[in-house]
């Protein structure tokens, strides 16, 4: 598959945490499928023309690879996504050697309940992973991105703060300071290399992993990739403050069933996704308004996600109106090309020399890091300016 970009010929590895999820199983599809000529370029952002001349990597030099906690081969995960609706069978079929090559660059991820011995030492075994993955495929950079579960919100700890405290605490065996999705960051800066927190959880936005990350003078971006609901809330709150209207509630119900459906029926699991959307919300509107959200688990749903939005607002001589719209879809598919592109785009990034938080992603998450912008056409003008000047 031919890009549009400015194609560099380094390789490039894209290192999956949560990597036979369906996030990154369907993004393993898609780069495969790519390169087999099997279908288009569809939602991938990077290959849309005013990306052209930007020096990003081709898709036959993006290597894959990963951790997880599970064992269920790639192969059979795809199958159950086929069987979902997400992708074709033919997809499949042209896809099923390139998967058991990207299932034997997974290695077994970092649980605290299975883990024994210090985080130190599992820390060190996740980087060597990516040292040696990158050294065995002859990669120039490998970009770490986390697309594993949601993880509870993560209570703040003074090792947080300070890079010296935090290292010296990963030594005690008697105690887990880092969530896990903060020591896959941890490990990946360790081992050289970028990372993007694709998901609302801790990741690498502790002050002591930023600090980390300026010492060896990486790039990264986050939070919490953004892909149905929060999407048209960022493209249509603005519209009703630059025409003056009054935006009084906005209430949203999300049913969702698969594994996201599983863990997000924990209430305290999924505060960090709500508070992540709810941030961006009062942004965009300048204020805070009543914003009741629901996550609900729905498991006949399967793959499939719909969000139901209700807008109470109010015009001219007080008139109270409303809008409403329902967006269906599933969430792995329009999440998976915006893995690939932001394993492109963070990694030109790292090659131009840039470091530390990668603000003009903003356009790609819920949560922007080093970002108060939210404004969907204003972060979209941000992006491509950026991506121009790499």
């Amino acid at each position: 598959m031919t890009s549009k970009s400015s194609e560099s010929s380094e390789r490039t590895g894209l290192w999956l945490v949560g990597a036979r999820g369906s996030v990154a199983t369907t993004a393993a599809v898609g780069l495969l499928a790519l390169r087999a000529g099997v279908t288009g370029p569809t939602g991938c952002v990077t290959e849309l023309p005013a990306f052209t001349g930007v020096p990003l990597v081709s898709w036959d030099d993006i290597v894959i690879g990963g951790h997880d906690i599970v064992h269920c081969p790639l192969e059979k995960r795809a199958e159950q996504l086929a069987g979902a609706g997400v992708l074709g069978q033919s997809v499949l079929a042209a896809v099923r050697e390139g998967l058991a090559a990207v299932d034997a660059e997974i290695r077994d991820g970092y649980h605290q309940a299975t883990h024994t011995g210090d985080q130190a030492s599992a820390a060190s075994r996740l980087s060597e992973d990516i040292r040696s993955f990158a050294e065995r495929n002859g990669l120039a950079r490998v970009v770490v991105v986390n697309v594993s579960s949601t993880e509870p919100p993560c209570p703040p700890l003074p090792e947080h703060d300070d890079l010296d405290l935090l290292e010296a605490a990963l030594t005690d065996p008697a105690r887990a300071v880092l969530p896990a999705s903060s020591l896959a960051a941890y490990a990946a800066l360790r081992a050289g290399s970028s990372y993007v927190e694709f998901t609302p959880s801790a990741g690498v936005t502790l002050p002591a992993l930023r600090q980390l990350a300026e010492r060896e003078r990486l790039p990264y971006a986050g939070c919490d990739g953004k892909t149905g609901e929060t999407l048209l809330r960022t493209v249509l709150a603005p519209m009703f403050t630059a025409r003056a209207l009054k935006v009084r509630s906005w209430s949203g119900t999300n049913l969702l069933g698969g594994g996201d459906g599983e863990t997000l029926a924990d209430p305290v699991t999924a505060g960090s996704k709500l508070e992540s959307k709810a941030r961006g919300l009062a942004a965009l509107l300048g204020e805070q308004v009543t914003a009741p959200l629901h996550i609900d688990n729905v498991p006949d749903l399967g793959e499939t996600k719909t969000a139901w939005d209700h807008v109470s607002f109010e015009g001219f001589l007080g008139a109270r109106m409303s809008l409403q719209f329902t967006w269906t879809g599933y969430d792995s598919a329009l999440a998976a090309p915006l893995v690939l592109d932001l394993a492109r785009l963070t990694a030109a990034a790292h090659a131009a020399g840039q470091s530390g938080p990668l603000a003009e992603l903003a356009f790609f998450f819920k949560d922007p890091l080093g970002s108060d912008e939210h404004r969907f056409a204003e972060q979209t003008a941000a992006l491509l300016t950026w991506a121009a000047a790499l």
